[in-house]
């Protein structure tokens, strides 16, 4: 019974502190944009020219 009184305290303020950073990203526009980055990551930002391309 010790434990719950210690316990449940500490499970309701990290929900809390957990909850509140969910908050601050949601209002702060965090979650705008979840296509992009994942695009960026296999897109080559700089092509190679045709005529710079070596032969095989």
């Amino acid at each position: 019974m010790e434990l719950v009184a210690i316990a449940l305290p500490v499970a309701i303020f990290v929900g809390a502190i957990a909850l509140a950073a969910f908050v601050w990203a949601a209002s702060s526009d965090q979650f705008e944009d979840l296509d992009t980055p994942p695009r960026r990551a296999i897109v080559d930002e700089d092509p190679v020219p045709r005529g710079d391309a070596p032969d095989k």
